[in-house]
């Protein structure tokens, strides 16, 4: 008998033990009107669920991803891929977000950063437009959170999801998840935004644009038309190590890379390029294999248009949501300032719903609220409860 329950718990580990197993799916739009007027159609959007659905469809819950990410946002395509989705450490049986308990959804934006990864399948610039077999390239319309929210609000009603028990979303994703408290707050249950806020200052919005600059001053972008002759390697790449350095803080950053102490060839030649810049380009080159010029830009520009509500007052749109709230930002974020999630929980207290609030440690800056979001995950745990 002894044995036996010991047999029963070795296996009990093991079953723990093996990753969570996941397939992207697609959902398509035949047209979707975006916030300007424009018509996209169709629209695909790649999306992944984690649990068991209940009878009454009562215990969903939707991960909105941040600016690089994808919906990809737990578990693994195969039980032998290198690593798991961004927050594999708080999705699965028995963490922070139990599948156990919870169906959890996870979807793209539209424009999703990582078209040319073969899991991707969401439509953007890049998409081939069936007007003119072409890919869209500029005449993409460009696409504001608001747009992001109301596709996933699509594919939730596609599957008969009236109710969410929380929405959750680190960085851009936390302006997703803001945005649907705001505008469908009898929906959303519990709300949790990690290292973001209900707005953008001008201070980030000029940060951001320096992301985009470099794909905007390289002539191979082409004023976007670069499909037929390959991406504008030079201008993506240092969009992506500007990106790259902007998320980290320096106490995660400078051990990564060479101290400038060690470039001799600093003091001989005006045209000599640190090695830390050197290697964080080579780096950000390998990213821009998956990644597409056109798409970072109109990812720039959605987020450089978040408000709440998507209006002048964004105070204003954050009474209007009952969510039950927590904010997580990232102590030593550089990117997007506690400062700014705490303004943001000042006015929705202000207007009668208190949040709760905490901060998520580490030295990795606003990554910290990817790779460091167990520091956190008693905290999302409660608020589940």
């Amino acid at each position: 008998m002894r044995l036996h329950a010991t047999w029963l718990l070795l296996l009990s580990f093991a079953v723990a033990a093996q990753p969570l197993v996941v397939e992207k799916q697609r959902f398509t739009l035949d047209t979707f009107t975006t916030a300007n007027g424009q018509v996209i159609a169709p629209v695909n959007i790649g999306w992944e669920a984690y649990g068991k659905l209940n009878a009454d469809k009562s215990n969903v819950i939707l991960i909105t991803h941040f600016f690089s990410g994808s919906s990809h946002a737990a578990g693994k395509y195969q039980a032998d891929d290198a690593a798991p989705g961004y927050w594999d450490a708080i999705i699965g049986p028995g963490k922070a977000i139990d599948t156990n308990k919870f169906y959890v959804i996870s979807s793209d934006t539209l424009v999703n950063a990582n078209v040319f990864d073969s899991n991707v399948i969401t439509t953007g610039p890049a998409s081939i437009n069936p007007a003119t077999n072409k890919p869209y390239g500029l005449s993409f319309p460009v696409v504001t959170i608001g747009d992001f929210v109301e596709v996933q609000k699509a594919l939730l009603d596609s599957l008969g999801i009236e109710k969410l028990h929380a929405v959750i979303g680190p960085s851009m994703g936390s302006f997703q998840a803001i945005e649907w408290a705001v505008r469908y707050p009898d929906k959303v249950q519990r709300l949790i935004p990690v290292i973001g806020s209900a707005y953008m200052d001008t201070y980030s919005v000029i940060k951001l644009q320096r992301w985009a600059y470099p794909i905007l001053q390289d002539p191979e972008w082409n004023n976007g038309n670069y499909y037929d002759k390959g991406q504008p390697w030079q201008g993506l790449s240092t969009a992506l190590a500007y990106i790259t350095q902007d998320a980290l803080h320096p106490d995660g950053f400078n051990p990564r890379y060479p101290a400038i102490s060690a470039d001799t060839e600093l003091h001989q030649h005006i045209d000599a390029q640190p090695l830390a810049w050197q290697q964080l380009l080579a780096q950000a080159r390998l990213r821009a294999e998956k990644q597409d010029a056109n798409h970072i830009l109109y990812l720039v520009r959605a987020s450089q248009l978040w408000r709440a509500g998507m209006a002048d007052n964004w105070q204003q749109a954050v009474s209007r949501i009952s969510a039950k709230t927590l904010f997580l930002p990232a102590s030593g974020d550089l990117l997007l300032p506690p400062a700014l999630s705490k303004h943001s929980e000042q006015a929705m207290t202000a207007a009668g719903n208190t949040p709760q609030y905490a901060e998520i440690p580490g030295n990795f800056g606003h990554l910290d609220g990817v790779v460091g979001i167990s520091a956190v995950a008693d905290k999302i745990t409660a608020l589940l409860d």
